[in-house]
């Protein structure tokens, strides 16, 4: 079929032009030819040889423009356009949920980097989902590298959300881990605390592409440059931009000091910024608080979660009655972000003040509200509802806390 487009498409092309150079010679024939003197001679002779010559000076001309452009202020246009240029191919790592590319990461690879592909919703998304909870789920790990597909036995890294199994030399060649994060990997991956592989890292890719189109629209409204680290400052600012489209109000003082709080656990090292990944990862888990209902969220845990999950119920039920209090609920929300501390109380003091920065309500109120249930009765089906978004939370490898755990 392409080749029988291919040769319609030249035979349509031949037609055109025999056309065309067929009016241009009856033309010819038609126009008279009357003696003229010299001199308009001269200018109609002008006249042709500007038009024929008109490529050649239209090309001069913006040669001339662009040196003159350059020699006013060369520095401003070239700083202009490639800082248009880096933005452009910012939006679209973004868009595609690539982050960074692995070209950015100063690192030489052979391998191509996978395509991602982001979710569609189904019909029966927001149905309930049946887990059992005595029933344990099988979920051994791939027996071959996911990059390679080659078998080396002790040599493989496995992740600790999905069964993806990983050779370090191939996440080094494919480029998207550095050299202290392939350390991180080696010293994790085969412990307790585990290690999230780059697909199970970014809760971005978790969004659809209507919801990704969601939040890229809230990020140039809010003049959000992508792959950009954000100070205090900014991070308020955002805040009180987004809050008054969706809104249509300031930020209380309560708010603010709520969002320096978010601040303060989205940069738990103490450096002074947000990482753009954190950040990222922050939004989207509010697009899936917006978007998703807790039973579409149940759908994205994977079987190493869902075990996870009846691991800590079942030690927490300890009559065995199926019910857990909604105090012994919240301990357990808590505990999927042990892996990202030694200390529980420093753990307990960072988490309590991160929240979802759409959320109006101040922490205290919060706080005063959820100790009036502690003892409300949760099944495992509400705690495996409640938890998912946490167990989501706690995927990427980073050490900053995305989300609130209510106290």
């Amino acid at each position: 079929m392409g080749v029988l487009m291919s040769k319609k498409q030249q035979v349509e092309k031949v037609q055109k032009c025999n056309a065309v150079v067929s009016a241009f010679q009856a033309g010819i024939k038609e126009r008279p030819a009357p003696p003229k003197p010299a001199d308009e001679e001269v200018e109609e002779g002008d006249g042709p040889a500007e038009s024929s010559a008109t490529p050649d000076q239209k090309n001069a001309d913006e040669a001339e423009e662009e040196e003159t452009d350059n020699n006013a202020d060369p520095s401003t246009s070239a700083s202009a356009r490639d800082e248009c240029k880096v933005n452009q191919e910012s939006w679209s790592r973004l868009r595609d949920g690539k982050g960074v590319e692995p070209e950015d990461l100063d690192k030489s690879h052979q391998l191509t980097p996978p395509a991602f592909v982001r979710p569609k919703r189904e019909a029966d998304d927001d149905q309930p989902v049946e887990v059992e909870l005595l029933k344990k789920e099988q979920s051994p790990n791939d027996e071959i590298c996911d990059v390679c597909e080659v078998w080396t036995a002790d040599d493989l890294y496995p992740c600790r959300i999905c069964t993806r199994m990983f050779h370090d030399g191939c996440l080094r060649e494919l480029g998207y881990l550095r050299e202290e994060a392939l350390q991180e990997m080696k010293d994790t991956a085969h412990t307790v605390t585990g290690w999230s592989c780059y697909y199970c890292d970014n809760l971005n890719l978790l969004l659809t592409e209507e919801e990704m189109y969601s939040l890229m629209e809230t990020f140039k409204q809010c003049k959000i440059i992508p792959e950009s680290c954000l100070v205090s400052d900014e991070l308020l600012q955002y805040r009180h931009f987004a809050s008054k489209q969706q809104f249509d109000k300031d930020l209380t003082d309560e708010q603010e000091e709520e969002v320096l709080g978010q601040f303060s656990a989205l940069d738990p090292e103490k450096k002074g910024h947000i990482e753009w990944s954190d950040f990222l990862y922050f939004e989207s888990l509010v697009v899936l608080r917006k978007f998703r209902s807790e039973n579409s969220m149940v759908r994205l845990l994977t079987a190493k979660e869902r075990n996870n999950a009846r691991s800590v119920f079942l030690g927490l039920d300890l009559d065995e009655d199926g019910v857990i209090t909604r105090a012994e609920c919240r301990q357990a929300q808590q505990s999927w972000f042990h892996k990202l501390n030694k200390d529980l109380q420093s753990c307990n003091v960072s988490i309590s003040h991160v929240g979802p920065m759409c959320e109006s309500s101040p922490v205290s109120s919060c706080s005063e509200r959820s100790k009036t249930d502690d003892s409300r009765p949760v099944t495992w089906a509400d705690f495996l509802k409640e938890s998912a978004i946490y167990l989501l939370a706690a995927r990427p490898n980073s050490s900053a806390m995305h989300i609130r755990v209510p106290l």
